[in-house]
């Protein structure tokens, strides 16, 4: 299984930015799929996750804030991300959980200026 994420950038606060991340490959059902970040010198920690039946998890700080959605026949999350603070900034990996184990895409960084 492959992961391509896309969508990063540089934003002003308070603006949006979309996150998408394809998977290819032997993509098995029923998976989990989500999207986390990265800090500097930080461990990784999960941003919001979504199954296959669209239930979603958010982390406190992005709640009313960031959206996930998934479209399955096309093996895609997205990760709609508005209001953005400066505190966002960050190195955003997508991520899939299935019967196989557990992927990572390619990071894609996300900056937010004040």
């Amino acid at each position: 299984v492959q992961l391509q994420a896309s969508g990063g950038g540089l934003v002003q606060a308070g603006g949006s930015l979309r996150l998408s991340c394809v998977a290819s490959g032997s993509v098995l059902s029923p998976n989990l799929m989500g999207w986390y970040r990265q800090y500097p010198g930080k461990e990784r920690e999960p941003v919001a996750l979504i199954g296959e039946r669209d239930n979603t998890e958010y982390v406190d700080s992005v709640k009313g804030r960031f959206t996930i959605s998934r479209d399955n026949a096309k093996n895609t999350v997205y990760l709609q991300m508005n209001s953005l603070k400066p505190e966002d900034t960050a190195v955003y990996f997508c991520y899939l959980l299935g019967g196989r184990g557990y992927y990572w895409g390619q990071g894609t960084q996300v900056t937010v200026s004040s």
